[in-house]
């Protein structure tokens, strides 16, 4: 009886406009977490080695 219910409603979902708005912005929302990622490592990369060359740079106490 639950189970008829959900896949009502799913199938539903599925059928409706609003629905395929809720899975695009979802994509989007994913591509955008993709994108940011991506820079982010290079972005963090490069300030690692930013201050790789500082500690090198610095004499050993």
């Amino acid at each position: 009886m639950v189970l008829s219910r959900i896949l009502k409603h799913c199938k539903l979902f599925f059928h409706r406009k609003d629905g395929a708005s809720g899975i695009e912005y979802a994509i989007v929302a994913a591509m955008v977490a993709v994108v940011i990622i991506g820079v982010s490592t290079d972005v963090g990369g490069g300030v690692k080695k930013v201050f790789d060359d500082i500690v090198a740079a610095l004499p050993s106490a």
